[in-house]
């Protein structure tokens, strides 16, 4: 009976990053509902397919109907829902994937946890800074009134406290530019991180 035992080599982060032609990095958009996260997510994630980079874009729609569709929204739930997000990025990161994410990550202590788990090196962190009331008249969904009326507890901006990141490395006034501008400030400093030596 042959020996099926022999030395297993697991593929570098390098090895992997060299093959797909770009550097993983993860950029975690964050700020207020209604700030524009998605919205600049979604253009980000297409912008970057164009230039031929391998991106995935991770938000509440896709993480919730699916990895932590068990999670509430209670505080401890919010919480486990980042790290869990967190920890998915770090699996892409070695992977050589790039991931974009739009998760509100509202305290100076969860996104320190985010910071952790991913690594400060490997991570790019985007303001999507916006006024309270314009976030509330693009409130398409009614969250905003929801909790206001006491019908959804823990909202951030509302119930529940947002901290403003102390020093993101791309700081963008959603009030004040157009989508395209925000994306082309994002993209000035995103390339030149994600392009391969």
């Amino acid at each position: 009976m042959e020996n099926f035992i022999y030395p297993i080599k697991i593929l570098s982060r390098e090895e992997r990053e060299a093959k797909l032609g770009q550097r993983s990095k993860v950029i975690w958009f964050t700020g207020l509902s209604g700030a524009g996260k998605s919205t600049l997510g979604s253009m980000l994630e297409m912008a970057l397919f164009e230039k031929g980079f391998i991106v995935q874009l991770f938000d509440g729609d896709n993480i919730r109907a699916g990895i932590n569709k068990d999670l509430g929204f209670s505080i401890d739930d919010r919480r486990e829902n980042l790290r869990r997000v967190a920890e998915i990025n770090r699996l892409f990161l070695f992977s050589g994937i790039i991931t974009i994410n739009c998760f509100i990550a509202p305290t100076e202590e969860l996104r320190r946890m985010i910071a952790g788990i991913i690594g400060s090196d490997d991570l790019i962190e985007v303001f999507a800074d916006c006024p309270l009331e314009i976030c509330e008249q693009r409130d398409t969904k009614g969250l905003y009134r929801m909790a206001r009326e006491g019908k959804i507890s823990h909202f951030t901006g509302i119930s529940s406290p947002f901290e403003p990141p102390a020093n993101p490395q791309i700081h963008l006034r959603t009030d004040l530019l157009t989508p395209e501008q925000c994306l082309k400030e994002i993209l000035v400093v995103v390339l030149p991180q994600i392009s391969h030596k």
